[in-house]
């Protein structure tokens, strides 16, 4: 069902569009993607540059008359989010996504979209394909692997680009301006694995946790979903201490910039104590429908006869984690002092998994505030190290100060009053978006970020709205004839 969407309008961005959803694309794995947006710019004669990490630059001159306009780089990422529904069979690493129109939106079967940023891309290279839109100078910048670890903007080299504004198109409300966003830090936490054999007079079951909404650990951060690994571990907690639970294999969540929806977890009960699991189990999944109750409608929890494993991990070991995972800090950890409505600091404690040699524990640590992120680092590092683990923090990258005198803000403001009556409004957004990185590479750029409504990114509930991709691609339009002059 993919095709129908390439007869939206505008129909040059929905056919870019389509082509990025036949093309596997996960962070990590942008390869074909590369390939594709330089075949895309040598195709139309364009400059066209690919720097030494795989970012893709296109770079096309100006309209005749528009010479004197500043120039103007566009900017998307080329990777996306590769979460799936648990049932789902897609293989991101060579599945094309089956994107599909539902009512006014667009999605897709099972998976995430890749709407976040494949409508930025596909806009840019609509843009650069157009006979007869006026423009002055422009460049694209596509980056890589902006959702696992910016590397793309990390690597960026000073002195390619020659334009003076930037604008970044991987924002998700339509009719609104970000002129700021937050930075962040990735924290990765590891146990060394202690094994035991399997006890006698036990019985092996299967935790299965699902149902929760997820999303983006920045932009959803302040809507109090469920995080499936502090839920996975309060129930663990209990179960240790009450009914005497040993772990054998666990894994809750696979991504950092994504709150956890789901988590398994093989488990041994004392066979003295396998009539209290049902109770234990059906009272615990009411709790936490009534705690979330209007937040998360289709959560579940239960367990599941299983294999006996060949072993668990040792007591002492499972103590450790669990009271390390039940006192880490997560969601909101404080709001903006500046902004109204800004979360300013937040955690996403994000995965947990085992393997034979190691826990691991991944967080997502935010904030608009460097200090302040460096402080959340330090107290969350100093609870796993005091329960034993090594603490590791990589990946830092600085926010985005707002500009509030900006000239492509009020240039903007003003062809959007100016198209439909109504003033734009104004935010930053607590998410990583590339601008505080590229803004350090290239100090006097003037930036902005915009683009059309997205709802639930990150997950596989990812959807675009249709009628606000063609306002959005209008309003740039419109926007570029009214660049500032040099």
């Amino acid at each position: 069902m993919s095709a129908e969407i390439r007869k939206l309008e505008p129909k040059a961005v929905w056919e870019y569009f389509y082509q990025l959803t036949q093309i596997p694309r996960p962070s990590k794995h942008e390869a074909k993607a590369i390939e594709f947006t330089k075949k895309f710019g040598e195709s139309l004669g364009l400059e066209t540059i690919v720097d030494s990490v795989g970012n893709v630059i296109i770079r096309k001159p100006a309209t005749p008359g528009y010479e004197k306009l500043k120039g103007v780089v566009f900017q998307g990422h080329l990777d996306m989010v590769p979460q799936a529904n648990s049932d789902s069979t897609h293989d991101f690493t060579k599945d094309p996504i089956d994107a599909y129109v539902d009512g006014d939106w667009v999605t897709a079967k099972g998976t995430t979209l890749g709407a976040d940023n494949g409508i930025g891309v596909a806009t840019a290279m609509a843009i650069l394909a157009s006979k007869d839109i006026a423009h002055g100078p422009i460049e694209a910048l596509f980056t890589i692997d902006e959702e696992t670890g910016m590397t793309g903007a990390f690597e960026l080299k000073s002195g390619i680009l020659k334009g003076d504004i930037l604008m970044n198109l991987d924002s998700e409300d339509e009719g609104e301006l970000y002129v700021g966003c937050a930075g962040g830090i990735d924290g990765s936490f590891y146990f060394d694995a202690k094994y035991e054999a399997v006890p006698a007079g036990f019985k092996a079951y299967q935790l299965i946790l699902k149902g929760l909404k997820g999303g983006h650990s920045g932009v959803d951060i302040n809507l109090e979903r469920g995080n499936a690994n502090k839920i996975m571990f309060r129930f663990i907690k209990y179960a240790t201490e009450h009914l005497g639970i040993r772990i054998a294999t666990l894994s809750c969540g696979n991504l950092r910039n994504a709150i956890p929806r789901e988590g398994f977890a093989t488990v041994l009960f004392p066979v003295d104590k396998v009539e209290e699991l049902a109770e234990s189990v059906s009272r615990f999944e009411a709790i936490i429908k009534k705690e979330y109750s209007g937040v998360e409608t289709n959560f579940s929890f239960e367990a599941k006869p299983s294999e006996m494993p060949a072993k668990v991990i040792s007591i002492d070991l499972q103590k450790r984690l669990t009271k390390a995972i039940n006192g880490c800090m997560n969601g909101v950890i404080r709001m903006s002092q500046d902004m109204i409505g800004l979360v300013e600091t937040s955690s996403n404690l994000a995965v947990v998994k085992f393997d034979d040699n190691q826990i691991v524990v991944h967080c997502l640590l935010r904030s608009s505030v460097d200090t302040a992120k460096d402080d959340l680092a330090n107290s969350i590092g100093s609870i796993f190290e005091l329960a034993g683990a090594k603490a590791v923090f990589a990946g830092a990258y600085p926010g985005w100060k707002p500009n509030m005198q900006s000239e492509i803000l009020k240039t903007m403001q003003n062809t959007f009053q100016k198209m439909t009556g109504k003033i734009p409004e104004i935010k930053a957004i607590h998410a990583g978006l590339e601008c505080g990185l590229l803004g350090g590479v290239y100090p006097h750029w003037d930036m902005i970020s915009f683009g059309p409504t997205i709802r639930f990114p990150h997950s596989p509930d990812e959807k675009v709205h249709i009628e606000s991709v063609q306002r959005f691609y209008n309003w740039m339009i419109e926007t570029l004839k009214n660049v500032p002059n040099k």
